[in-house]
């Protein structure tokens, strides 16, 4: 059986990826659906149709997908190694918090569907990188495990998030003076 750990391990990073290449990019795909609720009404209308097209083929040909299939192939991994050591327990509490924010764009993508446009441009670029945060955590984690300072590993997530919204802040200062 444990001949195929590493494959186990592969196919699970490789739907890792592909899942957050479709958290990466939903977000984005949303901001330019609400920017487009300020284009002219044939122009609006047209936006609006090939975005939700765009949205709903990420969303259901990738990002779901490759959230189950890791979902899958991390428990099964999990069992292979037999043990479940402190730093796999801290990034399970991350994963779970990975799930509920793919949880929450799915709300966003429903409402969206709909027509209706709850959060702003600027709303939405925050939540944007909300997933950069979960991934800098959870690599983190897988990668150095034990050697990680909770402390180092807190403080560096807090200055890493710190430095994510000031850049969220200042981006908006020069594209408002555009």
């Amino acid at each position: 059986m444990y001949e195929y750990y590493n494959y186990i391990k592969a196919l699970h990073i490789i739907f890792i990826v592909t899942w957050f290449s479709g958290m990466f990019y939903m977000p984005r795909l949303f901001i330019y659906n609400t920017e487009a609720n300020d284009a002219p009404d044939g122009i609006r209308e047209a936006m609006h149709s090939q975005f939700n097209l765009m949205i709903k083929r990420l969303w259901f040909g990738i990002t779901w997908p490759s959230a189950v299939l890791t979902l899958i192939f991390g428990p099964w991994m999990w069992y292979m190694m037999g043990a479940l050591p402190t730093w796999l327990v801290v990034k399970l509490c991350f994963v779970v918090g990975l799930y509920c924010y793919h949880f929450t764009l799915h709300i966003i993508y429903k409402q969206e569907a709909k027509g209706i446009y709850k959060y702003s441009s600027q709303q939405l670029r925050i939540w944007n990188e909300v997933a950069t945060i979960f991934l800098i955590a959870i690599v983190m984690l897988a990668v150095v495990k034990q050697s990680l300072s909770a402390f180092w590993g807190v403080l560096g997530l807090v200055a890493f998030v710190v430095l994510l919204m000031s850049a969220i802040k200042i981006y908006k200062l020069v594209r408002s003076k555009k």
